[in-house]
């Protein structure tokens, strides 16, 4: 119990927030006179009432949070944020089911960007303008933006950072306190995102489409205004933007922070995660053109490379934007993809998957192995771009890794068991997990998430939010040792 109220206080501070973002679909819907005003009025009402009953029923308990009450907070603000956002969909679209809602405002939340709604041309403006709103909220962390308000209600915010942000080492921040690391992640934030806003308008897009999609770019999370997402454009000056920006949030906010303070670009030369996530991203972007030149998918070179190189950034970055149906290319290719996804995009950045930090943490303690054998006497220390990394580091990604696999394979089985075929089930877990969008077959680019069934749509939803939450944060309050005294 006291766990609870120790949580109840900042998670109506957070409910109370979450009702202010309102104000941008509203302000739209004013603009557009779409017929949606009193829908997201009445919302905004209605998640302010929850978050001051919420705060008023716990407001003299001050206490600094333990770990586990922030982890309880985590979980509890984004399942409960998702449940309130679904009210202006299930009051705009009758037909949407609660099951579909909640999978849509969770995959906005999370930043997966699948989707169970089609005629999104003809949706109201102001409800594409939410959608994309909750990708971008969700993108930097509602909780991240939390810490910097909650010690001004005396709560403190330290747990709360270390259960919600992502990779391995979270201990590391950028200043001496807490709430300054979280209000500076959030300046860069919409300092990158304004510039987008802009590029993208003057791109091509109108001033809404530039809205919506900066959002979902800098996000990471792939909603969009058009069903056919940016083929409704096919134009390459975007598709260029869009590559720059999805690129630029794929690395660690931390280092754009550090490099706009320093007012030199030396930070992004020291991160050694930002130059392996480039290479990594652009080779595929090349060697995925060849192949599907090779393949005589596309008559020229360049009109692969171009092809391949939004897709690819977009699939790699857990973005999931597309410009042409990718599930007809080759399957070594969207497979390809699908593997790109789980690791590329780095910690701190808007991007899901296991992030590259513990993809060269693993390489390097492979490459110790090795040295062991051939060297059983030698002192190997874990180093990654000079610094020594500690045991208990490289113990935690391990431990990561294997929580992760059993997880994929898990869901695996059941999506399988449920009726789905192998590959659709694998996509769907893969790309839900890593918090990427589209996957393959039944639920690629093309198509919807809509033709899953209720059960399997809930595992797909449980997969979004473990993914977004990396893996501990969740699972851990379904073990008893978690509510033990």
């Amino acid at each position: 119990m006291r766990a609870f109220f120790a949580v109840l206080r900042p998670l109506g501070v957070i409910g109370m927030a979450m009702s202010l973002s309102h104000l941008a679909p509203i302000t739209v819907s004013l603009i557009y006179n779409d017929g949606a005003l009193r829908v997201f009025c009445i919302s905004m009402v209605f998640n302010f009432a929850v978050g001051m009953i919420a705060f008023m029923t716990a407001r003299q308990v001050k206490v600094e949070l333990k770990p586990r009450d922030g982890m309880l907070l985590v979980v509890l603000a984004w399942t409960g944020g998702a449940a309130f956002a679904t009210l202006p969909l299930l009051m705009l679209i009758p037909e949407l089911s609660f099951t579909d809602a909640y999978f849509e405002t969770i995959s906005g939340l999370t930043t997966t960007g699948a989707t169970v709604l089609t005629d999104l041309d003809k949706l109201a403006p102001s409800l594409n303008i939410w959608r994309g709103l909750l990708v971008w909220l969700g993108g930097m962390g509602l909780i991240v933006l939390a810490v910097a308000i909650l010690p001004l209600l005396g709560v403190g915010g330290r747990q709360l950072y270390k259960a919600e942000t992502p990779g391995p080492m979270k201990d590391s921040q950028l200043t001496p306190r807490i709430t300054e690391t979280a209000k500076g992640l959030w300046e860069v934030y919409a300092f990158i995102s304004v510039l987008c806003f802009f590029a993208f308008h003057f791109a091509g897009m109108t001033w809404f489409d530039a809205l919506m999609h900066m959002f979902s770019t800098m996000g990471l999370g792939g909603f969009s205004s058009h069903d056919a997402s940016f083929g409704f454009w096919n134009s390459p000056a975007i598709e260029v933007v869009t590559i720059a920006f999805m690129l630029v949030a794929g690395i660690n906010f931390g280092t754009h922070f550090t490099a706009l303070r320093a007012r030199s670009p030396a930070a992004y030369v020291r991160d050694t995660e930002a130059g392996m996530f480039l290479l990594v991203t652009l080779a595929s972007c090349a060697g995925i053109a060849g192949y599907l030149y090779a393949m005589k998918t596309y008559p020229t070179f360049g009109e692969a490379l171009r092809f391949a190189s939004f897709n690819v950034v977009s699939i790699a970055t857990t973005t999931g934007f597309a410009n042409t149906d990718y599930n007809l290319w080759p399957l070594f290719a969207p497979l390809w993809m699908l593997f790109l996804c789980c690791f590329a995009s780095c910690s701190g950045s808007t991007g899901g998957g296991i992030k590259m930090v513990r993809a060269q943490l693993l390489y390097v303690q492979v490459n110790r192995e090795y040295l062991k054998l051939l060297h059983p006497r030698a002192v190997t220390p874990a180093k990654l771009g000079g610094q020594v990394i500690e045991n208990k580091v490289i113990f935690a990604v391990l431990a990561f890794m294997f929580v992760y696999v059993c997880c994929i394979v898990f869901m695996t089985l059941v999506m399988v068991a449920s009726g789905l075929d192998f590959i659709t089930a694998f996509s769907a877990v893969v790309a839900c997990i890593n918090n990427t969008g589209p996957g393959l077959n039944q639920v690629g680019p093309a198509t919807t998430f809509a033709v899953l069934t209720d059960f399997q749509t809930w595992v797909c939803t449980f997969g979004m939010l473990l993914g977004r939450l990396e893996l501990f944060t969740l699972l851990i309050i379904f073990t008893p040792a978690f509510w033990r005294r």
